[in-house]
């Protein structure tokens, strides 16, 4: 059987590529042939588990620790993706923090500031830098945003979280517009609950894990792998007509909406 090799020779820059869904997508697209430059923030055990991956896969990788809500660390991190794997071809903004629980009122402003400037300004500096690097190589270029069900769907104690989804949602559109001419898609990808740290203690509660799938009509979370191949499909040339669009993998959960009302 023939290899799919079809990202052989471009360069991806994925953030939070140290876990769940970032360190899925890397291992799914290094087996395309991609290179990939994992960057992570904190867990680097799990960026070397990644890098692993990419190399068992035969591709080249790249480890970066960087705090994508700076945006100086942000431009070091893409010149070290240029000078030792290539102009990145491929953007998969996923790093973000989780919603904290807390109600806005009792919120502290740290914490919202938090969401801010990791979710959407991380997404913000990225974008930046990488839609600079490829309108001086003429153009073309896949971005795809890590969203959420909540960029569209309210959830109490996330109010921070949702506002942060919500805004890459409308980034996400205006960039579709404003990249069209230089070939340059930008689709958002947004899960429903996922099998990843973030949920860790629905994982390690089985009965906890089982309440939470009830709203789900599959009755299950995505497996990481699930939504790594949907990524993968939007920055093939397969979906050279998809932009400015939101793509839910979600197990139907956003269709339950109003169902016993």
């Amino acid at each position: 059987m023939t290899k799919d090799k079809t990202l052989a020779g471009k360069t991806v820059i994925i953030t939070g590529a140290d876990s769940g869904i970032g360190q899925a997508i890397a291992d799914e697209l290094s087996k395309k042939g991609a290179s990939i430059l994992i960057n992570y923030f904190q867990d680097e055990a799990g960026a070397k588990k990644t890098l692993k991956l990419v190399t068992d896969n035969g591709s080249k990788g790249l480890i970066f620790q960087a705090d994508i809500s700076d945006y100086n660390q942000v431009k070091v991190m893409y010149e070290a993706a240029c000078l030792k794997l290539g102009v990145p071809y491929i953007l998969i903004n996923n790093a973000g923090v989780d919603a904290s629980g807390i109600t806005l009122d009792k919120m502290d402003v740290e914490v919202f500031d938090l969401a801010i400037r990791t979710n959407l300004y991380g997404v913000f500096y990225n974008c930046k830098e990488f839609i600079r690097l490829r309108k001086k190589e003429k153009g073309n270029g896949k971005i795809v945003n890590i969203t959420s069900v909540h960029e569209d769907l309210p959830r109490a104690g996330a109010s921070e979280y949702c506002a942060s989804k919500g805004a890459i949602r409308n980034i996400t559109r205006c960039l579709s517009l404003e990249l069209a001419e230089f070939n340059i898609n930008v689709n958002n990808l947004a899960p429903g609950m996922v099998l990843t740290p973030m949920n860790q203690k629905a994982m390690d509660d089985p009965e906890l894990l089982k309440k939470q799938v009830q709203s789900i009509p599959l009755k299950r979370a995505a497996e990481p792998w699930e939504i790594a191949k949907l990524a993968a499909y939007l920055v093939s040339d397969d979906a050279a007509y998809a932009t400015g669009k939101t793509f839910t993998l979600d197990g139907g959960l956003t269709q339950n909406l109003g169902q016993g009302a």
